[in-house]
This record gives C-alpha cells, structure tokens and sequence, in this order.
C-alpha cells in the first residue's frame, strides 16, 4: 500500500460520501446521559480556571457525567490539538499544534490534589511535530504528580510515538505505574481506522518494550490496551488481537463500543448487545489477562479497572 492510499483511507468522510451511509439505529439500552451535578461543575470550573483539558471532553466519552460525578478525570497534555486525524477521534486536528505550556505539569498536579484523587489517568494527543513526541513534557507532568503524593497511583495513556523506543524509556523512567496504550482494533482494520502514522505492529511493539525496559529495571510494571468494537472486525479477528496482546505481556484489556462523533468519522457497522460483550469478555479472559473490562460503555479509562489495577499494586506494595 502506497502513501497516497494511506492517506486516503485515513482522511475524514466527505459530507457526498457520508450521505451515502446510512447509519445504524442506535439500541434503546445505548443511551447517554447529559453531564450534569454538583461535582460535574465543580470539576469543569477548576480545568477551566487553570487552563487544563481532558479526554472526557475533547474525545466526547459517554461516561463523562459518571466518572465527573464520582469526582475522577483523565487529564489530557500537551494541548487539545492532535498531530494525527485517526477515523474514529473527535479530537481537533491539526499539523502544527498550539506549542506545550511548560506550567501545564503544575497545573494538572496542583488539581488533581485538590480533588484528592488516588489513580489519577494521563493521556495526551499525538505531537508527531515534536523530536520527543512528548515525551519528557509526559514525564514532567508524571513526576510532579508523584512529589506531591508519592503514594499517588498514576496510569499513562500515551501515544506510540512513532515507535521511537527512547520515548518509552523516558515514559517508565518518570515513576508511573501502568503503562497503557491503545491498538484501538484489529490488524485488519489498523489502516481504516487509523492514522497512517500509526500501527498494529508498532502499538505492540512499544508496550512491550515498556514491560521488558521496566524488568531491566527492576521496576514494577503494568500494561494496557484497548480495543472499540463495531468497526467492521469479526470474532476471529478479535480472538487474534486477544492473543496479540496477550503474547506481547498486556496485563489489563478494555473493551467497548465504538460511538460515532460524527457523520464525517466512520460509521457503526455494528452494536454489540451487552450479552456479546459478556462472551466476548470470557473469551478474552481465557486468553490470560488479569483483568478484562468489556460493555457498550467501557472506554480506556474505565473505574472497574482501575480499581483492579488499584487493589493490585497495593497488594505488590504490601
């Protein structure tokens, strides 16, 4: 495949070939709540008043009111401008993002002690435009967290930067303690649904690469990864990226339904019932991960997980 194909089945839908698709009606049980409450807003005024974003907001996840409520949020870095157009991402776009406000580390350490958080998620848009991609901007932000509160558990969700393995290294130096990262889908599917830029292979490659940097270590580490259902991938195919994940050390995987952001991303193919995410989240877990986390509205920074994730490096610690 070319770059020119590349390109093209990256690049978003044309309002003539969106109006070709017809879109599947969404399932009565496939309903969102408005944000809304108390601790919503409370939240919402302290990103806003320090300039901060999250992922709840900019990739619209449907637990944003759930998750706000509850008093958690995924920070997102180094602006709310990705370098990358992936099919499936409402972040905005761009090829010369707005530059990294080097307080930004303070900031979100600063608000995340104010909501007294324990497992704080990280997560940041694509900076192909930088040497690092980030990296050490990451890290900063990482390591503030953890001179505030030492016994702060922290999990970044961070880019493949373009396979380059130094920024993982400077990723599991900083202190963290999972190391998650999405395929997002199947093989199959990886150059549909992704941004040329990325890859199956690569996403694989990195996560595994910060599993062994980190037993070079000495350091104790966990995994993550994320697959969205209804793009177009069958079982087989999913039980192959099971067993990808798995051979390649991945401690916790999430599963869940992709929600189009609009009718210029790629549509739904398909709405898994939550009886399929069950069988598929037994089948997922005979394939070896300690923890599985699958349902319509399951997303990488999902509460059960982390909660299991929580329970289980306490449990090293003791």
């Amino acid at each position: 495949m070319d770059q020119n194909e590349l390109k093209n089945l990256a690049r978003p839908l044309s309002p003539s070939e969106a109006k070709k698709i017809t879109p599947l009606k969404k399932p009565e049980w496939l309903k969102i709540r408005p944000p809304a409450g108390e601790n919503y807003l409370e939240i919402k005024k302290l990103l806003r008043e320090r300039g901060l974003h999250t992922v709840c907001e900019e990739a619209h996840c449907p637990n944003v009111a759930e998750c706000w409520a509850s008093g958690t949020a995924t920070f997102m870095l180094g602006t709310e401008v990705c370098t990358r157009a992936c099919r499936f991402c409402a972040i905005k776009t761009a090829r010369r993002p707005p530059p990294l406000d080097p307080e930004e580390p303070f900031k979100v350490a600063e608000a995340v002690s104010k909501l007294k958080l324990k497992y704080v998620v990280l997560t940041s848009v694509d900076r192909d435009d930088m040497a690092d991609g980030g990296a050490n901007h990451f890290a900063a932000t990482i390591r503030e967290l953890k001179r505030l509160d030492p016994n702060l558990i922290v999990e970044a969700l961070v880019p493949d930067f373009r396979g380059d393995l130094k920024a993982v290294e400077i990723i599991v130096d900083s202190g963290l303690d999972v190391y998650a990262h999405n395929v997002e889908t199947v093989r199959r599917l990886q150059y549909r649904v992704r941004d040329p830029r990325a890859g199956y292979q690569q996403s694989l490659t990195t996560l595994k690469y910060a599993k062994d940097y980190a037993r070079s270590k000495n350091k104790s580490l966990h995994t993550k990864s994320s697959i969205m259902l209804g793009l177009g991938e069958d079982v087989v195919e999913l039980q192959e990226a099971f067993n990808d994940l798995h051979a390649h050390e991945i401690d916790v995987l999430t599963l869940g339904q992709y929600l189009r952001p609009s009718m210029t991303h790629l549509p739904v193919e398909k709405y898994y019932s939550p009886e399929e995410f069950k069988q598929l989240e037994d089948v997922s877990k005979e394939t070896g991960f300690l923890y599985v986390a699958s349902g319509p509205m399951v997303r990488s920074s999902y509460k059960a997980a982390e909660l299991f994730i929580h329970g289980l490096i306490q449990k090293g610690k003791a």
